[in-house]
């Protein structure tokens, strides 16, 4: 007897429309979006309306036109297409107004909970099988945690306790790609967008443009990509933010305060030398953390779950943070926080002592 098979998938059956949240969805977009959907005389607001239902209505990791069409009454596949690709409106409009809703929402959220509003950065990566997607290069794809053939954007979001939404977000292009302009020109990459650009500058980009929109937030936080790179830091420092962000174990920081010379010549011979020198060695995270006792560490509650109160062994200290080419070190405060893995954070302590009047006297550690 063959065994059954296992019963696929069907995704071509149409899901009946929720009237509720179809008439919700209508009043949203018109209310907020309407006008920057029009292109010359025509408008596109239903076009988007019926986009953004498929979307909600598709089953997750299943997000595509194709099952979008078969969800949406009286859409077309078509009709998508030239909406995306052809269609002359505004993207940069659409996430500015939505920016600011999302702002004025987590303004009133922070009120309720009386607790800080957090600008998160993050990138996330978008497998591809073809060559043709804007971006699209082997490269690391964190969703896979290896190298893979991928798009990658970095995105800020807004988050205060459970809620949050995305405020921004920009396409990462490689070096392959910006080195290629005919490649770029083809894709309609626009002239300003095709020089080369990290991702910590991408970052950047978008913070700074929060802080241009008025966007509210406490802190800014992210992972080691952005908190191991100094002139990301050095920049968040002039602009006076305070942020927490995650450093690799591999990290060197000074225990005390190092002052920097010119070390004099040995012997006669070699080069006389020009560059500035600590006058005491750093010393790494991970071996920093050896010469730690349990009694160095204290518990606290990091975040709510559902079977309670996630918590995790904390040790914070201050330290010095020297990027090699500045003549003073930075005043950082270091948090390590132990629970399933270890994590190392720095902040600012010159910024928090400006910014007394947030009441983050203490921020809560960010958990794995």
């Amino acid at each position: 007897m063959k065994p059954k098979r296992a019963d696929k998938k069907n995704f071509s059956n149409k899901v009946p429309n929720n009237k509720r949240s179809n008439n919700n969805l209508n009043t949203l977009i018109n209310s907020s979006y309407k006008d920057l959907f029009k292109v010359y005389t025509k408008s596109c607001t239903h076009v988007a309306e019926e986009y953004l239902s498929g979307l909600l209505q598709c089953e997750k990791g299943h997000e595509n036109m194709e099952r979008m069409v078969e969800k949406v009454n009286d859409s077309n596949y078509k009709r998508y297409i030239h909406f995306l690709s052809v269609s002359n409106w505004s993207a940069s409009d659409v996430n500015l107004v939505t920016m600011k809703s999302v702002d004025r929402s987590l303004r009133e959220q922070k009120i309720k909970s009386g607790l800080p509003t957090g600008l998160i950065v993050d990138e996330t990566s978008h497998l591809k099988k073809g060559l043709k997607s804007v971006g699209v290069s082997r490269q690391y794809a964190g969703v896979v945690g290896k190298v893979d053939n991928c798009q990658v954007a970095v995105h800020l979001s807004l988050s205060n306790e459970k809620f949050c939404s995305l405020v921004g977000t920009e396409l990462f292009l490689p070096e392959e790609w910006t080195k290629d302009k005919p490649r770029c020109d083809e894709a309609g990459v626009p002239e300003l967008d095709q020089e080369f650009q990290t991702k910590p500058e991408l970052a950047l980009k978008l913070v700074k443009r929060a802080i241009d929109s008025g966007l509210e937030f406490d802190f800014i936080a992210g992972d080691g990509l952005y908190g191991h790179n100094a002139e990301l830091t050095r920049a968040l420092d002039d602009l006076a933010q305070f942020y927490v962000l995650d450093v690799h174990k591999d990290e060197l920081v000074f225990l005390t305060e190092p002052t920097f010379s010119i070390p004099g010549r040995k012997g006669n011979k070699g080069r006389i030398p020009t560059k500035i020198q600590p006058n005491i060695e750093p010393i790494q995270l991970q071996d920093y953390i050896k010469s730690l006792a349990d009694k160095d560490f204290s518990t606290e509650k990091i975040r709510k779950t559902a079977k309670g109160w996630k918590s995790a062994k904390v040790h914070t200290a201050t330290v010095w943070h020297w990027d090699g080419k500045e003549e003073r070190a930075c005043k950082r405060t270091l948090v390590i926080t132990k629970s399933e893995k270890i994590k190392y954070n720095e902040y600012p302590v010159e910024c928090l002592n400006e910014k007394n009047e947030r009441k983050l006297t203490h921020p809560r550690p960010l958990s794995s």
